[in-house]
C-alpha cells in the first residue's frame, strides 16, 4: 500500500468542504478518496512526485473525515482542555471535542482508522488516536499555534509538539533535572529567608510561581547554545528580587543592604528608588563556559511601560554592536497576567514588532500568571480567554503551561527559545500558578479572593512538589534534598550576619564604558559656556549641492521638481530654509561619524511636508535617502515612519538612546497633544530616570511646528512637563 499519511496535512477548512461535497455525491468511497487527493493536489508523495492510490477495502470515507477532523479539533482547540490551572479545576471552554461533535460514538473506540496515520499511530483504533490527543495536547502544557498561517512555522512546531518524548519527564536527562531543583531551591528558600528575616517588607514575592527561575535560566542557557551572546530583560515588581539574585547575579550581600537600609544612594545628585524597581548588568558564564551579558532593565510603577524601552535598547545594540544579526541579541519581557491584557503599550510593542525601524527579531513574553490582579480576579480583569491574546494579532504561539510542573516549563520555554531562533518572531509562555501573599506582603488578600487563599494556604511550594516527584522517581535521595535547602539557608545566613557586621558601600551600577567617559553637569566646567558648533562655509556648501543632486536615472515625483526649484531659488538669494537647515545638520554629524536615528509619525516626509528626507522614484516608487552616500565614512541615517504610537514608539526610542551615547537619536511628534499620548514616557523614565536609577539619556524629542491657531489641543505640548 503507498504511503498517504501525508494527505491529512491538509487545512481543516479543506477537509470541510470535501466532505461536504463528498455528502452532496457519495457515488462511492473510492471516487470520494481520490477526489481528497486529486481535487487538492494531494495525490504527490513527500518528494513530490505523483503516486498511485491504493484505496483499502475497509476504507470508509464519512468515518475517517470525522477522525481527522478531531484530531484537527484537538491542534486548534486542545488546549482548551489542558490541565495548566495548580489551583483551580479550570472552566468549561466549550473546546467542542466530544466525539458527537464529528459523528463518532463510544461504540467506535475499539475500530481501527486509517486516519492514526496522522500522528503517527499508523491504523490505530479510534481509543489509541484519543489518548494520543489527549498526552500530546491536553497535559500540563496547552499549545496554541494552530491559528499560525505561515505552513512552515505551523508544521514545525507541530512536529515539536506531537514528535517530543511524551513520557513525565519530557527526555530530559538527570543532569537537567538537577539544575532544575538547584533553581527552584535558590528561588524557594531566597523568599523563605527574606519573609522570616524581613516581616512585612515589601518585596513582591515570587511566592508560586518560582517556577520562573528555573525557566529563565533555561532560556538563557538554551539561547546561548543558538548564538545568543546578549539577553534584555523588561519586568515589572513581581519577582524581581529573586531574579536579580538567582539569574543576574546580584549578590545577596547588596540585596540584604537594600533591605538592611544600608545601601543609601548619594541623595546630594539623585533621589534613588525603591529597590523592587532598580536595573542591573552582569555577565555569566554558559554550560560551555562562554560568557553571557545580562541586562535588566530598571522601570517605574507603570508595569508594561519598560516594554518599548527593552525593544529600543535591544535595536540599538543590533544596529551598532550585532550589525544586524537578530539572533545574537534576546528581548525577554516578563508580564504579569493582568498587566498584559489591560495595558495599551502591550499592543502597542507588539504592533511594532515586524516593522523594519522596530523589529528586534522576535521577544520571548514569559507571563507570570498568578491568576489575579493586585485583588481583581480574572473574571473582571479580561474579556479574552487567556491574558495572552495580543499574541494573535502577529500570529504568535502561546504555550499554556503548569506552574508546578517545571519538566514541563523548561519543554515550553526551550521550544519558544528555538522557535524565536529559527523565525526570529516573538513567541508567548503563560505560566499559569498563584500568588501566595497579598500584591505585596503587607496586603491580606483574603478580602477578596477568600476561597482561592483558602486552597493556596496549604497548597506546597513548587521545589516541594518537584522533591516528592524526583523521589517517587527514584532520582533524588531525601537527604539530598534536605541538605541542598540546609546549605543555601547557611549561606543566606552567613551573608546577612556579614552585612550586619560590615554594612558594604553603596556602588552605582554598572554602566555601559561609552556613558562612563561622560561627566555630570555639576563636575564640569566646560557646561558654563556653548562650544563652537558650526561648520565651515566649504562644508556646507557641499552638504547642500548633495542634497540638490538627485542621483542619475532617478525620476522624481513632479511635486519634488517645484520643491527642488523652490530651494535653489533660496540658495541663489543666499538663504536656507529651516529644512534645508535641519537636514543640513544632521549631514555634518554624519560627516564626523555620528550615527543619526529619527522615528516618528510620516517623519521622512514631516507632517507639514517640511522635511522630505525621503524621495520617491516616480516609476519605480523606491527610496532615496538624501543623507545617504555623502561619504564613505560617514554615520549611518536611519529614518522610520512610525505606527500610529505615541507612547511606545517614545519609550522604543528612549530605549535605543540608552545604548548609545555617541547616536543623535530623534522622536518627533505630529503635534502637541501627541507628547501627551507618550506622558508616561516624559514623566517616569526621560525626565527622571537619571535622578532615580543614575541612567543617563540624549534623547532628542522635536516638535516640528509653531502655533498655529488649530486649538490648544494640538498646540500646546504641555511644556511645564518638561521642566
Amino acid at each position: 500500500m503507498a504511503d498517504y499519511s501525508y494527505v491529512f496535512n491538509a487545512h481543516p477548512s479543506y477537509i470541510d468542504s470535501i466532505y461536504e461535497r463528498y455528502k452532496k455525491d457519495p457515488s462511492s468511497v473510492e471516487d470520494g478518496w481520490r477526489s481528497f487527493f486529486q481535487g487538492f493536489d494531494f495525490g504527490k508523495n513527500k518528494n513530490g512526485k505523483k503516486t498511485d492510490i491504493d484505496i483499502p477495502e475497509d476504507f470508509d470515507l464519512e468515518k475517517e473525515f470525522g477522525v481527522l477532523s478531531i484530531i484537527h479539533g484537538y491542534r486548534t482547540r486542545g488546549h482548551l482542555l489542558s490541565k495548566t490551572n495548580p489551583i483551580r479545576t479550570r472552566r468549561d471552554r466549550r473546546p467542542h471535542l466530544e466525539l458527537f461533535n464529528y459523528q463518532l460514538s463510544e461504540d467506535q473506540l475499539d475500530e481501527r482508522f486509517h486516519a492514526g496515520h496522522e500522528i503517527g499511530l499508523g491504523n490505530a483504533t479510534l481509543s489509541q488516536i484519543i489518548d494520543r490527543l489527549n498526552t500530546v495536547y491536553c497535559g500540563h502544557i496547552g499549545f496554541e499555534y494552530a491559528h499560525i498561517e505561515d505552513k512552515e512555522r505551523r508544521m514545525w512546531l507541530r512536529d515539536k509538539i506531537e514528535n517530543r518524548e511524551l513520557k513525565q519527564s519530557y527526555g530530559l536527562d538527570l543532569s537537567k533535572k538537577r539544575r532544575i531543583l538547584e533553581k527552584l531551591n535558590g528561588a524557594v528558600v531566597f523568599e523563605k529567608f527574606l519573609n522570616t528575616k524581613y516581616v512585612g517588607q515589601k518585596r513582591f514575592s515570587l511566592e508560586g510561581g518560582e517556577s520562573t527561575i528555573p525557566a529563565l535560566d533555561a532560556i538563557i542557557m538554551k539561547g546561548s547554545k543558538m548564538g545568543v551572546k546578549e539577553v534584555v530583560v523588561g519586568m515589572a515588581h513581581r519577582g524581581r528580587l529573586n531574579v536579580l539574585a538567582n539569574i543576574m547575579g546580584k549578590t545577596y550581600d547588596q540585596i540584604f543592604n537594600e533591605f538592611e537600609g544600608t545601601a543609601v544612594p548619594d541623595l546630594s545628585f539623585g533621589d534613588g528608588d525603591v529597590k523592587y524597581h532598580l536595573g542591573f548588568s552582569s555577565i555569566i558564564k554558559n554550560e560551555n563556559n562562554d560568557n553571557v551579558y545580562l541586562k535588566l532593565i530598571p522601570n517605574p510603577s507603570h508595569l508594561e511601560s519598560v516594554n518599548p524601552v527593552v525593544e529600543g535598547y535591544s535595536r540599538a545594540k543590533i544596529d551598532i554592536l550585532y550589525e544586524g544579526n537578530y539572533d545574537e541579541i534576546l528581548p525577554i519581557l516578563i508580564h504579569g497576567d493582568a498587566a498584559i491584557a489591560g495595558q495599551g503599550v502591550v499592543y502597542e510593542t507588539v504592533q511594532m514588532s515586524k516593522l523594519d525601524g522596530y523589529s528586534t527579531g522576535g521577544t520571548i513574553h514569559f507571563v507570570i500568571n498568578n491568576q489575579v490582579g493586585f485583588t481583581t480576579d480574572f473574571d473582571d480583569a479580561r474579556s479574552s480567554t487567556y491574558c495572552t491574546g495580543v499574541a494573535s494579532i502577529i500570529q504568535a504561539p502561546v504555550f499554556h503551561v503548569n506552574g508546578d510542573d517545571p519538566e514541563a516549563l523548561i519543554f515550553a520555554v526551550e521550544l519558544a527559545t528555538e522557535y524565536r531562533q529559527k523565525f526570529n518572531n516573538d513567541v508567548f509562555i503563560d505560566m499559569v500558578c498563584y500568588r501566595r501573599h497579598g500584591h505585596n506582603e503587607g496586603d491580606d488578600p483574603k478580602f477578596t479572593q477568600p476561597e482561592m487563599y483558602k486552597f493556596i494556604s496549604t497548597h506546597k511550594n513548587p521545589r516541594d512538589l518537584y522533591v516528592q516527584q524526583l523521589l517517587e522517581q527514584g532520582q533524588l535521595e531525601k537527604e539530598m534534598a534536605e541538605e541542598m535547602e540546609k546549605s543555601f539557608w547557611d549561606e543566606l545566613q552567613a551573608r546577612l550576619d556579614m552585612v550586619k557586621q560590615k554594612p558594604l558601600p553603596f556602588e552605582y551600577q554598572e554602566q555601559d564604558q561609552l556613558w562612563r567617559s561622560l561627566r555630570k553637569t555639576k563636575e564640569a566646567k566646560d557646561f558654563q559656556y556653548s562650544p563652537e558648533t558650526g561648520i565651515s562655509p566649504k562644508k556646507l556648501n557641499s552638504l547642500l549641492d548633495h542634497l540638490m543632486t538627485l542621483p542619475e536615472g532617478f525620476e522624481p515625483l513632479g511635486k519634488v521638481n517645484r520643491i527642488q526649484k523652490g530651494k535653489r531659488k533660496l540658495l541663489d538669494d543666499n538663504k536656507l530654509d529651516w529644512a534645508l537647515a535641519e537636514l543640513c545638520a544632521y549631514g555634518s554629524l554624519l560627516l564626523e561619524g555620528t550615527d543619526v536615528r529619527m522615528s516618528g509619525q510620516d517623519v521622512k516626509r514631516g507632517t507639514f511636508s517640511h522635511r522630505h528626507a525621503i524621495f520617491r522614484d516616480a516609476s519605480t516608487y523606491e527610496e532615496y535617502n538624501r543623507l545617504d552616500h555623502i561619504a564613505e565614512d560617514q554615520g549611518r541615517f536611519r529614518i522610520f515612519n512610525s505606527l500610529l504610537s505615541e507612547f511606545a514608539v517614545l519609550g522604543f526610542e528612549y530605549g535605543y538612546s540608552l545604548a548609545t551615547p555617541n547616536s543623535l537619536i530623534i522622536w518627533e511628534a505630529q503635534f502637541g497633544d501627541f507628547y501627551n499620548g507618550a506622558q508616561t514616557i516624559v514623566d517616569q523614565y526621560i525626565t527622571a530616570a537619571e535622578s532615580k536609577w543614575q541612567r543617563m539619556s540624549g534623547l532628542v524629542m522635536l516638535l516640528p511646528h509653531g502655533y498655529e491657531g488649530q486649538g490648544p489641543e494640538h498646540s500646546s505640548a504641555r511644556l511645564e512637563r518638561f521642566l
